[in-house]
């Protein structure tokens, strides 16, 4: 066997198990390797019944003393039961929807049951243990392995093909680090790592296996980063003219804040160099990113380039270009509308002023990717809401400049540092700290549901004042978790029962985009008083009136989820709000709500976000251009991350290319192979 090794090849891998594996990416001894387990289970000791402490997964040596009975209780819900005996003590053992433990557990054979042991009374039991034969034993007497699983693959047999490929392949995995790099690191070899992150011989074993798988992808993962950044110092840019900021700043209704001018100054240096800027641009909700942005469009008029700026959903795009109008169009800048629901005959207008030059800078959704688009000089392109929009997308839009654009990238997901600086790698970060003066802090409250009423009637005291109110619920049908509140069944019924007499709308993700933006519209147009809605208005239109946030079952959603939905309020000059509604009493959700009632700083409620749930709920779905991680928890392994970082850096700058460590360069190409070949 090697590591190409087909798992049909296994015993008792037919081709229906085949095809389950696959769906994991499990298709040879060597991806097996690769798949590190999510958890662990300690069976190195073994108890009697008598003995077993209660409560915890322990190991029980037992034989089964009467045969397994199997009772159909309802359709799709069978339970079978035996007795099982020890030296000292019994015990009952359930199994649910298991009907092939009649066969497998024999009467008088000695089995070892792995399990939480708990005492009903003077009897003891067991529900659904994992067993096998003592005299037979595989995984008892060592830390186990858990595994991420799918459907026909249980951890038992994903466990025993693990075991096989681990004694037969681990002394062939390459080991691709350089050797200075493992010795400076004290860093242990790529066999060991593999054969003990799989079944570790102790804590200690497990905690350097570890350490060297997670070290080994983060430095991969910050060489692949590095090859985007050094990339770009290749490449010349259009530098634009400098010109007088202070020009800019008259057109500005306001005046800007101290972070905002050191935005720009940071613009200005980036736009009149020599090679492309490629800069995001991190900023609460509110912070002022989008007149940064109308700089950075302004200079690129200044020096007869085009920019594009491009939105993830069409109603953003409106509001965008709405208020850049305003703003620019009195230094002479004419500013277009590009998306999908135009007609074919304004699409065709939009797209002949692109490429006669008669638009300067043009607004859009994805349309600014379709084929027909021809710019005459883009010079500039400005994605919002970068972490919707994956490098692939990015590239497709700047492809369409003659010579590389600069590239300006927004945010209002406020990003941790250590996180921003491996996502947006190939950027230089931007961070705008400060809020305009006058912005009044939204009051947030957590309450339990026996404060409904309260909370309606505060409701309806909000709409009497002439503001508007959004409802965020976590599911958009009945069903999808029948305990939380579904926009569709709650829409209809505050509308029928609870406020008969209030405009109530409803918008979420499955609906078309004409109708959700008809919604969306109808609510900024002041002719919707209260809006249920899913997540979908959490990058959404720009309401001032809307006073009220109220989000159901809290609990569900992230701190940096909640922290955008609150930002949706607040907008106007008056006293905003968001109510959390949940009755998840576990001690950690309730100091996690609080946490996010008593401040309304957008990092800090990341960094917690950060340390609590890990990196995932940044990215509801993987559209940031990360490679997807095995092993490294970018919350847990910050100090690893740093280090492998350095560690790359130091590579880097002996060996540009990875001349010397071919395989080190193909793992760097096999990372990153999801988005593209992104390194010709």
């Amino acid at each position: 066997m090697d590591l190409h090794t087909p798992l049909v090849e296994f015993p008792g891998v037919g081709p229906a198990r085949a095809k389950a594996l696959a769906k994991l990416g499990l298709n040879t001894a060597g991806d097996l390797l690769e798949y590190f387990p999510r958890d662990y289970e300690d069976r190195r000791q073994i108890y009697d019944i008598s003995e077993a402490p209660e409560g915890i997964p322990v190991c029980i040596s037992a034989l089964v003393a009467a045969p397994a009975t199997t009772a159909r209780i309802r359709k799709g819900l069978s339970i079978s039961k035996c007795r099982i005996a020890g030296d000292f003590g019994t015990a009952e053992v359930t199994f649910f929807n298991q009907d092939y433990v009649r066969q497998a557990l024999t009467v008088g054979q000695e089995y070892i049951f792995y399990g939480k042991v708990e005492r009903f009374g003077s009897k003891r039991q067991m529900t659904n243990p994992a067993f096998e034969r003592a005299d037979k034993p595989r995984f008892t007497g060592r830390i186990m392995p858990v595994y991420p699983l799918t459907a026909g693959v249980s951890n038992n047999l994903l466990a025993g093909l693990a075991l096989r490929a681990v004694e037969e392949c681990a002394a062939l995995v390459e080991d691709y680090l350089p050797p200075q790099v493992r010795q400076e690191h004290s860093l242990c070899t790529a066999e060991y790592s593999r054969c003990h992150v799989h079944f570790p011989g102790d804590e200690e074993a497990l905690a350097l296996a570890r350490r060297r798988v997670v070290f080994e992808e983060l430095f991969t993962l910050s060489c692949g980063m590095a090859f985007l950044r050094s990339r770009r110092g290749d490449v010349a840019g259009q530098p634009f003219p400098r010109a007088d900021m202070g020009e800019f700043l008259a057109l500005l209704p306001f005046a800007p804040t101290n972070a905002q001018r050191r935005a720009m100054e940071e613009l200005a240096a980036d736009l009149t160099g020599e090679r492309p800027m490629n800069r995001l641009i991190q900023g609460d909700v509110g912070s002022g990113k989008t007149a940064v942005a109308a700089y950075a469009a302004w200079l690129a008029h200044r020096g007869g380039f085009q920019t594009a700026m491009m939105a993830p959903t069409e109603i953003l795009a409106r509001q965008h270009y709405e208020t850049l109008t305003k703003l620019l169009a009195p230094a002479g800048i004419r500013v277009g509308l590009l998306t999908g629901s135009l007609k074919a005959a304004q699409k065709r207008a939009a797209h002949a002023a692109l490429a006669s030059g008669e638009v300067d800078l043009m607004v859009g959704t994805h349309a600014l990717l379709s084929a027909g688009v021809e710019w005459a000089n883009l010079g500039l392109v400005i994605t919002d809401e970068q972490h919707r929009f994956g490098v692939g997308q990015r590239s497709a839009l700047t492809s369409k400049a003659e010579k590389p654009p600069h590239v300006l990238v927004m945010s209002a997901t406020p990003i941790p540092r250590t996180l921003a600086l491996l996502i947006y790698g190939d950027l230089d970060v931007t961070i705008i700290d400060e809020l305009p003066p006058g912005r009044t802090p939204i009051e947030t409250y957590l309450i339990h549901e026996n404060k409904r009423e309260r909370m309606n009637n505060f409701v309806r005291k909000q709409v009497a004042e002439d503001h508007q109110v959004y409802v965020i619920c976590p599911a958009v049908e009945e069903g999808e978790g029948s305990e939380l509140k579904a926009v569709t069944a709650f829409a209809r019924e505050l509308a029928q029962k609870t406020f008969p007499d209030l405009r109530v709308a409803f918008v979420h993700g499955k609906l078309k985009s004409a109708d959700k933006d008809q919604v969306m519209a109808a609510f900024a147009a002041g002719e919707v008083d209260v809006l249920v809605s899913t997540t979908v208005v959490e990058v959404g239109v720009d309401v001032p009136n809307a006073s009220l946030m109220v989000i159901e079952n809290a609990d569900r959603f992230g701190l940096s989820q909640l922290h955008q939905l609150r930002g949706r309020v607040g907008r106007g000059q008056w006293q905003s709000y968001c109510i959390l509604l949940s009755d998840n009493d576990a001690p950690e959700t309730r100091e996690r709500l609080k946490y996010f009632c008593q401040t309304t700083d957008g990092f800090k409620i990341a960094e917690k976000d950060l340390e609590l749930r890990g990196p995932g709920d940044f990215f509801g779905q993987r559209q940031h251009g990360l490679p997807t991680l095995r092993s490294a928890d970018l919350a847990g392994d910050t100090r690893v991350l740093k280090e492998a970082q350095q560690a790359a850096q130091e590579l880097l700058a002996t060996d540009p290319d990875l001349s010397a460590y071919p395989q080190l360069m193909a793992r760097v190409r096999r990372l990153f192979s999801q988005e593209g070949d992104i390194f010709n």
